[in-house]
């Protein structure tokens, strides 16, 4: 039996593929590396979403136009954020958005942005930022979060990141928006349910600490005697291993050149390529016969960092990026026409037999 659905496969998919030995993700036909930085988040969801999801325009303005709808049906609910983290507030306003949209898709990738962007203002107190729906996607949700318009370095740098996290495979949080949406409960209730999996702390609330841990290391001298202790204590190394890749995370390169682009190399990555390299040579020593490379948190949490993202807002800013992915899945789970029931193994007592 395959504890965790291990090695089971669940479904047929197009979109994407990830090769955890090779260290490889494949979105419909295209390695990463040849899409982030590349080409922009619109053209990426269009192509990820083609033949899968309708999308009867060009996508920037399908995109800006979904920002704009869902941003009249959230702006009312913003009272209602009070007290919430940022990602209990992203789930509030999603579930806010209705399954009978005339276009759920859209609507879907840009109330998740909408959504995201007022989340984080209000965990600072701050009001919601009105979308532009003329700017390009990164850019506006970063003028929606800041309240300011970004500079075309650090919407670049978004727009990567946007990219390199659009979809991989069939995660947890996909799986989710997969079963939800193969009961035909609809498109909006799928994303919800996403976004409710990828709060959990094993799968997409990692980034954050990544930089709690820079911040405890402080120096690059304490860093290897850190790590040690750290490592000592049975703690795991944030940003460090992965549940699929078995060599390093493709996307960490990615994001790493991103970063290190961003106000001039005016950042800490300097500081955390030290910190990398000695936490690789101190996992090879202590953990001989395991490999445990860099993942995706690392540098996007130095990305995040660098665009003056709030550290409980990365993980909304990852749902607002997946929901794209969360829609393409849904989507094409919904065409089987067949609700996913799995089974399960009883291991608990029997009934006495009757006397």
């Amino acid at each position: 039996m395959a504890i965790g659905l291990d090695d089971v496969v669940a479904a047929e998919t197009v979109l994407s593929h990830v090769d955890g030995e090779a260290g490889r993700l494949i979105i419909r036909g295209h390695d990463l590396e040849a899409l982030a930085g590349r080409v922009s988040f619109e053209d990426a969801v269009a192509m990820l979403w083609n033949g899968v999801v309708p999308l009867s325009e060009d996508p920037g303005a399908a995109l800006g136009q979904g920002r704009q709808r869902a941003f009249a049906l959230l702006s009312p609910l913003a009272s209602n954020l009070r007290g919430l983290t940022p990602v209990e507030g992203m789930r509030l306003l999603l579930a806010a958005l209705p399954d009978a949209d005339k276009e759920p898709a859209t609507l879907a990738v840009g109330g998740a942005a909408v959504a995201a962007a007022m989340a984080v203002r209000a965990a600072q107190g701050l009001s919601p930022v009105a979308p532009d729906p003329a700017a390009g996607h990164a850019a506006d949700l970063l003028r929606m979060l800041r309240g300011d318009v970004p500079d075309a370095g650090e919407a670049k740098a978004l727009d990567t990141y946007l990219v390199t996290i659009l979809d991989h495979g069939l995660n947890a949080s996909t799986f989710t928006a997969r079963v939800v949406a193969s009961t035909e409960a609809g498109l909006l209730s799928a994303v919800v349910a996403g976004l409710c999996a990828l709060k959990g702390p094993l799968h997409g609330g990692a980034p954050g600490p990544v930089l709690d841990m820079l911040d405890a290391i402080g120096s690059i001298d304490r860093a290897e005697e850190w790590l040690d202790a750290a490592i000592g204590r049975n703690e795991r190394l944030m940003g460090f291993g992965h549940r699929i890749y078995k060599v390093r995370d493709p996307r960490a390169d990615v994001l790493k050149g991103a970063v290190s682009r961003l106000k001039g190399g005016d950042n800490r990555i300097a500081f955390a390529e030290a910190v990398e390299a000695t936490a690789l040579k101190v996992l090879a020593r202590r953990k001989p016969g395991r490999r445990l490379d860099t993942n995706v948190e690392f540098y996007t949490a130095l990305l995040l960092e660098a665009l003056g993202i709030p550290r409980e807002g990365f993980t909304p800013l990852f749902g607002a990026g997946r929901t794209a992915g969360w829609v393409a899945h849904a989507m094409e789970q919904a065409r089987t026409g067949r609700i996913m029931r799995p089974q399960s193994r009883y291991v608990g007592p029997w009934p006495a037999e009757a006397a």
